[in-house]
């Protein structure tokens, strides 16, 4: 998505200080830092399928093939940003699954609010964005069974040093830096990820509870969930104004025919 920096900022990991700050969390011994690699999501699916733990995270400095929802890519210039996937074998039914991806977009916002006390906004179904323009993707990929899931990666990419981004993207594209002109640390935003994603995935362990606090945490902090007009492209695009949440997750969108739903496809402020 963005241009690399001409100057990659000094930001480190510290594996060592990270493990100690999530002791005790599912998260802990568990951390897999690549210099560089083609994909964290994809690297985490296929050693989920060699048998690698629940709470596996796989953490990058440069992503070479970096991908978001729809086939989009995602490109991640070294130093520049937080590229983690997260591997889980969580007890929820394939049903169930967009409560985990709507959590993990939560659990993205409050580790920002935290660190940076910014308000972001939430795109459903998880992309974050200031105004109109996005610095958070996320991607959930998952293997499930009739009536299990096997594994699921949540794939997170935050846009956190970029000082510009090219022409074709400049409106649409954010970063942290460009919307506070500091450069908040890769570590503390991590951290505080982790941490927050610990405690949404615990109480996961309820689906019903969590599924209706996900969905009042939404109403209140996304514009996206109810009174937005949108642009839907399901194949063919059609408009709409957004009426809340179902109760599987999906959006639904009130249209001159009626109460759609939202099962695929992007979601778009519509033009005036």
């Amino acid at each position: 998505m963005p241009e690399p920096s001409p100057t990659p900022i000094d930001d480190p990991f510290d594996l060592g200080a990270l493990n100690a700050a999530l002791a005790g969390s599912r998260f802990t011994d568990h951390l897999h830092f690549f210099p560089s690699i083609d994909s964290t999501n994809t690297h985490a699916m296929q050693q989920a399928e060699s048998g690698a733990p629940d709470g596996s995270v796989y953490l990058a400095d440069e992503q070479t093939g970096g991908r978001g929802r729809g086939a989009h890519s995602w490109t991640s210039p070294p130093g520049s940003g937080l590229y983690v996937s997260i591997l889980l074998r969580p007890r929820i039914a394939p049903a169930d699954i967009l409560w985990l991806s709507l959590a993990a977009g939560l659990a993205v916002h409050d580790a920002i609010r935290t660190v940076t006390s910014l308000q972001p906004d939430l795109r459903w179904p998880n992309d974050l964005l200031f105004g109109s323009r996005k610095f958070c993707g996320i991607l959930t990929e998952l293997n499930a069974e009739v009536t299990r899931v096997r594994h699921a990666v949540i794939g997170i990419g935050i846009n956190i040093h970029q000082p510009r981004f090219p022409p074709e993207i400049s409106s649409v594209a954010t970063s942290l830096f460009l919307e506070t002109g500091r450069n908040w640390p890769r570590q503390e935003l991590l951290l505080a990820l982790l941490q927050s994603l610990d405690r949404e995935l615990a109480a996961l362990a309820d689906p019903g509870a969590a599924a209706e606090s996900i969905r009042a945490r939404l109403e209140q902090r996304s514009s996206w969930i109810r009174g937005k007009h949108v642009l839907v492209d399901e194949g063919q695009p059609w408009t709409g104004f957004t009426a809340g949440l179902d109760a599987r997750g999906f959006l639904q969108v009130r249209t001159t025919d009626g109460l759609r739903t939202v099962l695929s496809g992007g979601v778009r402020e519509a033009k005036a």
